[in-house]
């Protein structure tokens, strides 16, 4: 569509911006709105903004839930995956682009696929290993089943950007004497650290909202992450919407604040590398 001047009309490109804002933001606004009310008036405005604004559902909601234990749990869950899958995967990532190991390729398929499996198709054997090796509820076990998990999309991703990046900086320092490690860590690193911080940005968020494996493998309540936390809650407290949306609001805030914050290094990142296989 273009107006009379001949320009295209941004007009209808905005009307659907701004229906997928509302789409978007709408629940959150929601959320955070009931969170901020009592029971009774949530049962009449459900939906609006608050008359009253109650903030002692959040500490309420923070010292009946225990989030204090719990999200130092998912810190400490999110900082480890996230250094050791930058590690292990930067590493491998590395070999597969520029050390040319052979059946690469038939590799880097392997991983496509692997991490394409559903959980719950090897939940029974993971769980009868992780028994026999003594990881049930501890932390390294845990931490060390996210790094796995999330190691594939790492090496598929970070491949791409090596892959993306030209040799000849590379080749200068082998030449002034440089070994592989210091070519990747002096050279490549710093040039693409864009795309380091994506990826640990999709992994932190992925082990922040991990559920399934956390509900299975750890029964301790002094390890449970934000979100087993969050399900114990809501079972407890069920009918208490206010106090519940309050604690969903302090589970989900860090994921916003961390997004927010990073978005534009994020896009950055994901459009630097290309997704070359």
């Amino acid at each position: 569509m273009f107006n009379r001047k001949g320009k295209p009309n941004l007009l209808p490109n905005y009307l659907v911006m701004i229906l997928l804002l509302i789409f978007t933001l709408g629940p959150i606004a929601i959320l955070f709105f009931n969170s901020l009310k009592s029971n009774q008036e949530l049962g009449t405005n459900p939906i609006g903004a608050p008359m009253v604004l109650h903030f002692e559902n959040y500490a309420q909601a923070w010292a009946q839930g225990g989030f204090n234990v719990t999200m130092t749990n998912s810190l400490i869950y999110v900082a480890c995956t996230v250094i050791g899958v930058l590690l292990l995967g930067g590493m491998a990532a590395y070999s597969l682009a520029r050390l040319d190991p052979r059946g690469g390729d038939i590799y880097m398929i392997y991983m496509l696929t692997l991490s394409t499996i559903p959980f719950w198709l090897y939940v029974i054997p993971l769980f009868i290993l992780w028994r026999n090796l003594g990881l049930l509820n501890s932390r390294i076990g845990i931490i060390i089943m996210y790094i796995a998990f999330n190691s594939p999309f790492a090496i598929f991703l970070l491949r791409s950007f090596f892959t993306s990046l030209p040799r000849d900086f590379e080749d200068a320092a082998r030449v002034d004497g440089a070994n592989e490690w210091q070519v990747m860590m002096r050279v490549v690193v710093p040039m693409l650290w864009p795309a380091f911080l994506t990826v640990g940005l999709v992994v932190a968020l992925g082990v922040w909202g991990e559920f399934q494996a956390a509900l299975i493998f750890l029964q301790d309540d002094a390890l449970l992450p934000v979100t087993t936390s969050y399900y114990n809650f809501t079972q407890r407290f069920g009918r208490d919407w206010a106090l519940t949306s309050a604690g969903a609001v302090m589970m989900i805030l860090p994921v916003l604040i961390v997004f927010l914050a990073l978005q534009r290094r994020f896009v950055e990142g994901l459009t630097q590398g290309g997704m070359k296989m």
